[in-house]
């Protein structure tokens, strides 16, 4: 049996039957009156998890912030729908110990019923409970579920109208979809050097001594000057050096953009249905799906 710290590690978490396999999600926790230990669960069943199933804690365990319990996953979904409204009345509850082969005690089930009946139903963990208000609140719907229990037909459970025909019903897929995140893309850019090598023609001066003999021609310059001096003579070389300039320039223009790409996937969920076994038709076979 589950512990009051125990309640609390699995709240919200998901519910396991008893192959390992995955049920649905931890809904609410329902306490014995008597003892007020943890005594049911309900679990949010089906595609959307509408629907909310009872199960008992007995046999049950926690595995991490998962519930694992004692019984299969067709067991669960397919247990007496009951009002998740905080509190199991006599009725609902054997109707529950009926559907999953228990006694309620420990007993058989004329006295699982009756211990019942004496001991009181669970009540939902969460909410505290004004004694008086709960006490009218039960007795009137006691009092109502007599009545109600009068008109209902006790093979088929549905109301007896005066009707003599029989509705058959069958559940229905109705698959939609839902937008999620599955990733994301950046564009980043970032900067990177490179050694560009580029060749340029250089010209610098160099210096030659050129001599001339005296000829007629030059003999006058030859003589212009004085007869013995010292003098200098300075000539100035030049050089060209290589120049380096950069300018940034555009080259493209890059973005993101999203396309929309449509596949086909494939959705498997158990449906059931209502099917016909007539007798004592003399002949007239009414069986199967309509």
């Amino acid at each position: 049996m589950l512990t009051q710290d125990q309640i609390q590690t699995i709240s919200g978490g998901t519910v396991t039957d008893s192959h390992g396999d995955k049920i649905g999600k931890v809904g609410q926790v329902y306490l014995d009156d008597q003892t007020g230990e943890p005594d049911w669960v309900t679990v949010h069943t089906g595609l959307f998890g509408t629907s909310e199933s009872f199960v008992p804690l007995q046999g049950a365990t926690v595995e991490g912030d998962a519930l694992r319990v004692a019984y299969t996953k067709a067991q669960v979904k397919d247990a007496p729908r009951v009002d998740v409204d905080g509190h199991l009345s006599p009725d609902e509850e054997q109707a529950l110990y009926r559907h999953y082969g228990m006694a309620s005690g420990g007993g058989t089930d004329d006295d699982a019923s009756r211990q019942t009946r004496d001991a009181g139903t669970g009540t939902y963990a969460g909410v505290g409970r004004d004694t008086e208000r709960d006490t009218a609140r039960d007795t009137e719907r006691d009092t109502a579920g007599d009545t109600t229990r009068d008109d209902m037909t006790a093979a088929s459970g549905t109301r007896d109208t005066g009707d003599d025909a029989m509705t058959v019903s069958e559940e229905r897929l109705h698959v939609g979809t839902e937008r999620r995140e599955a990733g994301r893309a950046r564009l980043r850019k970032y900067v990177v050097t490179d050694q560009e090598t580029v060749t340029v023609p250089v010209t610098r001066e160099e210096v030659r001594l050129e001599r001339e003999p005296i000829t007629d021609a030059n003999r006058g310059d030859a003589l212009s000057g004085p007869e013995l001096t010292e003098s200098e003579h300075e000539v100035v070389l030049t050089e060209e050096r290589p120049v380096v300039e950069k300018e940034t320039v555009p080259v493209e223009r890059v973005r993101l953009e999203k396309d929309a790409v449509t596949e086909e996937t494939q959705v498997t969920e158990a449906v059931r249905h209502e099917e016909l076994d007539a007798e004592g038709t003399h002949g007239t076979e009414a069986t199967g799906r309509p």
